[in-house]
């Protein structure tokens, strides 16, 4: 018998400066700080994750969790408060990464999602204040949905 393993979905809020370093490295990593340990330990292989930034309001590249939560205070992205701050630490395998000019403008999808119901239209990105979100899939899937339709997978082969 199958078991279902149902699969979380995260969406990932990242400041331009720290969003540009996790595209730097090819969206394989990313760090959250002990702020948001416990649900970094929830994190878990097969995840599924979408990327956003606050600043511009945009989603950049999804991807899968690849690995359980670790603990690396190597320091790589930019903290406002401290010296390496994100030390609660996931690997990443990117399905759909969008060129700049492709990422998806959160003015004209972000008020439609199921996540932000509870705010004011005109305020939907203040939903996204904090660093980590747990989504509904629902939401995961229109994001990324748009992205496969503006992009192909990372993997796939051309003939």
């Amino acid at each position: 018998m199958a078991m279902n393993i149902a699969k979380n979905y995260w969406m990932f809020v990242e400041t331009e400066e720290n969003a540009s370093i996790t595209r730097g490295m090819n969206y394989e990593l990313f760090g959250m700080s002990s702020r948001y340990r416990k649900r970094a330990q929830r994190m878990k292989p097969k995840d599924r994750v979408i990327f956003y930034v606050s600043q511009s309001k945009v989603w950049t590249a999804s991807g899968t969790i690849t690995s359980e939560c670790f603990k690396d205070d190597s320091n790589i992205w930019q903290s406002e408060t401290k010296r390496n701050e994100y030390i609660y630490r996931v690997n990443i395998e990117p399905n759909y990464v969008l060129k700049p000019e492709q990422y998806l403008d959160g003015t004209l999808i972000g008020p439609s999602l199921d996540y932000v119901k509870k705010w004011y239209p005109d305020h939907w990105h203040l939903a996204f204040w904090e660093r980590l979100h747990l989504i509904p899939q629902t939401d995961f899937s229109r994001l990324e949905g748009e992205m496969i339709r503006l992009c192909s997978p990372i993997n796939e082969i051309s003939p």
